[in-house]
């Protein structure tokens, strides 16, 4: 009998059509609602395809189109899409856990493989990891029955002096930053803490660990935090320094 994840999946789809749901279904979280002209930048195609793309997406049930108020995921729209990015994510956590491939190199791998693998495949892969709430970026992974947690969250940039944070997510689609982020050890976990910042768009002191380091501010707004509380802080010091507890995901 099959699952009930596999019972209320969608049918198969095209790549393309993944292809453009998993765009809308991010630059929809991010904004409220998808610009064409935002969506033929992400997939890097011309306005004009986008435009007949999105009409037979919405005949087909998956977008609402008005002009001039962007594109949104029907609920039908936002399962395919939810299907296609844990897909991807899986598999990025699988290749940096299992296979050892570096952070910086699995988006490009998992942009291929998603298309092709199966939904068996991936809930084996994801069983076998213990069921990751987090892709090796901090993305969360959305669960077979298609529930995500997208929480906002704020940015080094945000901080304040004197501020600590854990490093929570970035995006996983600049491999030159991943490489850098990873050589200045500020990945998913770290506990960081802003030193200084410079008047002017000026660099951003940061302490990482026992070490010190400058980041330009648009590096810092890329980096998304979640601030360590007060309660944590003085925890970390009745606990003779050791970094306080990374706070758990909350559940949907």
């Amino acid at each position: 009998m099959p699952s009930r994840a596999a019972a209320a999946a969608p049918p198969p789809l095209t790549e393309p059509v993944e292809d453009y749901l998993k765009a809308i279904y991010e630059l929809e979280t991010r904004t409220g609602a998808a610009a064409t002209s935002d969506v033929a930048l992400a997939l890097n195609v011309a306005p004009a395809s986008v435009t007949g793309m999105i009409r037979r997406l919405a005949a087909q049930g998956f977008v609402d189109h008005e002009p001039y108020r962007g594109v949104q995921l029907t609920p039908l729209g936002r399962r395919a899409a939810l299907r296609t990015i844990r897909r991807h994510r899986i598999l990025e956590t699988y290749l940096t856990r299992v296979l050892g491939y570096p952070w910086d190199k699995v988006h490009d791998e998992a942009e291929r493989l998603e298309h092709a693998a199966s939904d068996d495949l991936i809930e084996r892969m994801s069983a076998a990891l213990g069921h990751p709430e987090a892709d090796p970026h901090g993305a969360p992974i959305p669960t077979a029955d298609g529930v995500v947690d997208e929480r906002t969250h704020r940015t080094l940039a945000d901080l304040d002096v004197g501020e600590s944070a854990y490093m929570v997510r970035v995006s996983d689609k600049n491999p030159s930053l991943l490489r850098y982020l990873a050589e200045i050890a500020l990945q998913p976990g770290a506990l960081v803490t802003l030193v200084s910042k410079a008047p002017f768009d000026g660099p951003i002191s940061l302490r990482i660990g026992d070490q010190e380091q400058a980041v330009g501010p648009s590096l810092a707004a890329q980096v998304h935090v979640e601030p360590v509380t007060a309660a944590q802080t003085r925890e970390a010091v009745t606990s003779e320094g050791a970094a306080p507890e990374r706070p758990r995901p909350r559940k949907k």
